[in-house]
């Protein structure tokens, strides 16, 4: 059956299509009906409340995209200018995650979406619409063999959970560009569009550079790990028995610090340039050798913070961390990078993306 369609930019119709086929016009992809998951979920798995469907059946305007690669990504920064809320090194923190990506593990700058307030085109804003738009297209047909990846750089909050779905009795949140009006995402929605849907074969990474952001992705296993590097797994599977991991696939986030505390800006990567304290640490984990396995990385970030006003950045010449809004260590705020997981996975596993 073919159905007419609109172009998602200028709306005018384009042509004819077969259900789910993309068309080309303003060079924007316009898909003539709302993309699916699917919904069959191996039996052993606890049972699965039912997905939102998406609401948007295009991609968000101006997304890179025209061929289908292996690896895409989104990289979120918000810095809300001009508030009492703003924020100083997100937007480094998005670009640096960006050249990381592109230059050590190889993404098309084609196939990262970023959203930031520096971006010209309004609908590259991090507003709560756009970054549900941006997280619905970075799953979108995922196949076997896709790298996915989810970077943010912004505020978080938590609130009482009243549903009985989450361990420590909180969720989590994002806040938008637009948080102050209540537009929060919470890690039940993170999870339900990114996580449940990723099929066997399909790798999902986030990098949640926030505070309370242990738990962001709401997966079921929460690794703590020791100074001499011992481990163990943490289950936080939801007492209300719905199930919040995958669909064959692997989901893997390292965040900035545990659910209850703060995650701070630093001066770090050059003399005057500020980052995200989260970000920096696993950068510099990359960059010096130490990324070679899952917990080469955690370790190293958990120890770069640890030992932040001890140590110089690369240059030698100045300190690591500056603290400035999001909360200070030498003000007595600590945080301690968190690993969670879609399963149990050994740290000796060698890191890729």
């Amino acid at each position: 059956m073919l159905m007419p369609v609109q172009c998602s930019k200028c709306h005018k119709n384009v042509q004819l299509l077969p259900p789910g086929a993309p068309s080309m016009c303003c060079h924007v992809a316009t898909y003539a009906a709302p993309y699916s998951y699917s919904h069959h979920y191996p039996p052993h798995q606890l049972p699965l409340t039912a997905l939102p469907p998406p609401p948007y059946s295009h991609l968000p305007p101006g997304s890179p995209l025209f061929a289908r690669v292996c690896k895409r990504a989104v990289i979120c920064a918000v810095s809300y200018k001009n508030s009492k809320h703003e924020l100083k090194g997100c937007i480094n923190d998005a670009n640096c995650m960006r050249y990381l990506l592109v230059n050590r593990f190889h993404f098309p700058e084609s196939s990262i979406l970023m959203l930031t307030e520096e971006e010209a085109d309004p609908n590259r804003h991090p507003s709560k619409q756009n970054m549900i738009k941006a997280l619905y297209w970075l799953v979108q047909d995922c196949q076997p063999g896709d790298s996915l990846v989810f970077h943010y750089s912004g505020h978080g909050k938590r609130k009482k959970n009243n549903t009985g779905d989450e361990v420590d009795g909180y969720d989590e949140y994002l806040c938008p560009l637009d948080f102050k009006t209540g537009e929060l995402i919470s890690d039940d929605e993170i999870n339900a569009i990114i996580v449940r849907p990723l099929p066997h074969g399909v790798k999902l990474h986030a990098f949640i550079d926030a505070c309370h952001s242990g738990t962001a992705l709401d997966l079921p296993f929460l690794c703590r790990m020791d100074r001499s590097r011992r481990y163990l797994w943490e289950d936080h599977r939801p007492p209300s028995g719905v199930w919040k991991g995958t669909n064959g696939g692997k989901a893997i986030c390292f965040s900035g610090c545990d659910d209850h505390q703060t995650s701070a800006d630093a001066s770090a990567l050059s003399n005057t340039t500020p980052t995200g304290a989260m970000t920096f640490s696993l950068i510099q984990a990359i960059e010096h050798g130490h990324g070679t396995t899952y917990g080469d990385i955690l370790s190293s970030m958990q120890y770069t913070i640890r030992n932040a006003e001890n140590e110089d950045c690369d240059t030698g010449t100045s300190p690591l961390l500056n603290m400035t809004r999001r909360g200070s260590l030498a003000a007595g705020f600590t945080q301690e990078p968190q690993l969670t997981a879609s399963e149990k996975i050994k740290l000796k596993k060698p890191f890729s993306l």
